[in-house]
């Protein structure tokens, strides 16, 4: 399966995380693909956000069965060139037969994309952990959610939320800081599977990140105080070292092949499209 990895940063976020010697993200969700698909998969990554003629020579949107769309530090309503040119890719996605699987930021261009909207989340931050996301009726059916507890947690960063949404969309989840954690929708011959959270992390890769912004964590008040901060990252840090107490609430978070069970499901749903 040909897969199209859309990475949504900006090339400076990018460098940001290169230079503190952490995966990037778009390298995080190549990896967790590969790792989570029983099939061969081949993934071509492109860059909208840094360069307009993105398609490597000779390959065309035609060339891809799936598409994944990754995070990034945007917000959509800025609507700089950098982000108007992934809301037109996914339109020009949309036209074509795909099974397209968007990660925050990806959910957020793919519902715009489609007629909806997103505002900054009055709730405000969600970082680290989006906690107690509940399926409803129609995500315990959904084949995103196959083996997938009904309440779960999951690693998250995003100040905004879809507050519009596409015609005839389906909400599969929500917490009490987002109402649509996760959704999926139909266009034209495209079907969107899309999380608000980022099952593509791992709990090592999140405590790099808690690092890199933790003035951010600490004023948005995430946490209490230091002393809580480094509680969390040193948790995050050492997966393989927790007490009975503390798996109660990282097991969904530490446990990656639990974490990922969204994009594994997604993978092999499609391996024979």
């Amino acid at each position: 399966m040909n897969i199209l990895l859309v990475d949504g940063n900006e090339k400076e976020a990018s460098d940001r995380y290169t230079k503190l010697g952490m995966d990037t993200q778009f390298e995080m969700y190549e990896k967790i693909l590969k790792k989570n698909s029983n099939s061969k998969i081949n993934v071509t990554i492109i860059h909208p956000a840094i360069e307009d003629n993105c398609l490597p020579l000779g390959l065309n949107l035609d060339d891809f069965e799936a598409v994944a769309w990754t995070g990034s530090l945007l917000n959509i309503y800025n609507m700089t060139e950098s982000i108007t040119n992934q809301i037109e890719l996914a339109k020009e996605l949309f036209k074509r037969k795909n099974k397209i699987f968007g990660s925050c930021w990806g959910l957020q261009v793919l519902v715009t994309a489609a007629g909806g909207k997103v505002r900054k989340n009055p709730n405000g931050l969600e970082a680290v952990l989006a906690k107690n996301i509940t399926l409803n009726q129609d995500g315990e059916i959904h084949p995103m959610y196959k083996n997938k507890k009904k309440s779960f947690n999951a690693l998250c960063w995003h100040n905004d939320e879809a507050e519009h949404l596409p015609k005839e969309t389906k909400v599969l989840a929500s917490n009490k800081i987002s109402q649509f954690q996760s959704i999926s929708f139909e266009v034209n011959h495209s079907s969107v599977w899309a999380v608000q959270y980022h099952p593509e992390f791992n709990s090592k890769w999140m405590a790099g990140l808690m690092e890199m912004r933790k003035d951010i964590l600490l004023e948005e008040k995430v946490y209490k105080n230091l002393t809580e901060f480094e509680k969390e990252k040193l948790i995050l840090q050492n997966p393989d070292n927790l007490e009975q107490k503390e798996l109660q609430i990282y097991d969904d978070i530490v446990d990656e092949e639990i974490h990922s069970l969204e994009l594994s499901n997604w993978l092999n749903l499609n391996k024979n499209y």
